[in-house]
């Protein structure tokens, strides 16, 4: 998410930015407390603001669409949809994150507010033939829309005219994944009860018992690394933290920043990159979550070596995901901002379903999807 600062920059000047929606503090006194009930309202108040002034076209039926967001010459299909609330408790679209309550406190009081999901959660889903063949005769077609964000990704969309097909994959699929949005899933579900409870004639079929959502196969997923900075070496020179680097594993300087494979780093101290690989033979593969380099890293270095126990709360660490790579990491070092940086081998798809379909979770910080959906292009109204 972005910081306000960077949401009143972006939006300056565009009435038509959906952060007037998403990050509708932008729109208050600068020391407003974004929990203030003042930022919901006028969240809803700029949403109807759009409803009204033909921003939005509403569908007049239940619909489909086709969503590609093509990057760096890599395309990714999904299915825009609505999913059952009821699936994200019943572990169908299952999880591999922890949230936070008051994160999930500030989105369900968010989509309560509005009467409507302004942002779809990014799922993923085992490939299958028969939805490819489904996409590839819409997508000869003519696209609804045909744009390129500001942030260079080509965006298209299509309306899938005949749903029956879609709904009749996706029940032989079984089983979703959340890629991205872990909070939203679970305010949705949380709005979704609230409503039910407060509605005395609840039947079912309400449209609050659904969420937004854009499903993309598996195989299509880019994940980024998730790098990590520490501000200090715990007190040792450099020369004594690469001395004890070396005793976790061969460390041996290196001409490029970029792990080679799974159980390497990239470490930049003093001015220098090394590669530090670990011994394949004290990695249990059997083991889903400790098996991650994440959670190596922080067994045998962070905690060990520079003394950081918990990440989520630790101030010495810092974390640098996806697009803004190694550039990045070399000037937080060359500022002094931070003493080190460990370049990352991005976390596979196929690791997180596995953590997924075992009922565990990631540590924290352990992957960055590109590109990211765009908001704006699809709201899903809860009456």
């Amino acid at each position: 998410m972005v910081s306000r600062a960077e949401a009143a920059a972006l939006a300056d000047g565009n009435p038509l930015s959906f952060l007037h929606v998403g990050r509708s503090d932008i729109d208050l006194p600068p020391d407003t407390d974004p929990h203030d009930a003042r930022v919901y309202d006028r969240a809803r108040k700029n949403l109807n603001q759009f409803l009204t002034d033909g921003s939005f076209l509403r569908e007049a039926e239940p619909s489909f669409y086709l969503y590609e967001l093509t990057m760096d010459g890599r395309a990714q299909l999904g299915v825009v949809g609505c999913v059952h609330a009821d699936d994200y408790e019943k572990d169908v679209i299952r999880k591999h994150e922890k949230t936070r309550k008051d994160k999930e406190d500030d989105r369900t009081r968010h989509v309560l507010t509005l009467g409507a999901h302004a942002e779809p959660v990014f799922l993923t889903h085992a490939p299958t033939p028969f939805l490819t063949q489904l996409n590839s005769k819409i997508t000869a077609e003519a696209p609804l829309y045909d744009f390129t964000s500001s942030d260079g990704v080509r965006q298209r969309v299509w309306r899938v005219k005949n749903t029956a097909p879609y709904v009749d994959a996706f029940r032989r699929i079984g089983v979703g994944y959340i890629a991205d949005g872990h909070h939203r899933s679970a305010s949705a579900w949380r709005a979704a009860v609230q409503r039910r409870d407060a509605n005395f004639k609840h039947t079912g079929d309400e449209e609050y018992n659904w969420f937004l959502a854009v499903l993309f196969p598996s195989n299509q997923l880019r994940i980024l690394p998730y790098f990590r900075v520490v501000k200090d070496l715990n007190g040792q020179t450099p020369e004594a933290f690469l001395a004890a680097l070396g005793e976790v594993g061969t460390l041996t300087p290196a001409a490029t920043a970029a792990p080679e494979g799974a159980g390497s780093f990239g470490v930049l101290v003093g001015g220098a990159w090394y590669r530090l690989a670990l011994d394949p033979g004290t990695i249990d593969d059997n083991d889903p979550v400790g098996s991650l380099d994440v959670s190596l890293l922080q067994e045998r270095i962070l905690t060990p070596l520079l003394g950081i126990g918990d990440v989520r709360t630790d101030p010495r660490i810092e974390f640098v995901g996806g697009v803004r790579g190694i550039a990045e990491l070399e000037r937080r070092v060359a500022s002094g901002e931070a003493a080190v940086a460990f370049a990352m081998y991005p976390v596979s798809v196929q690791q997180l379903m596995a953590i997924a379909d075992a009922g565990m979770v990631m540590p924290p910080k352990s992957t960055w999807f590109e590109p990211k959906l765009k908001s704006g292009l699809f709201v899903h109204m809860l009456d």
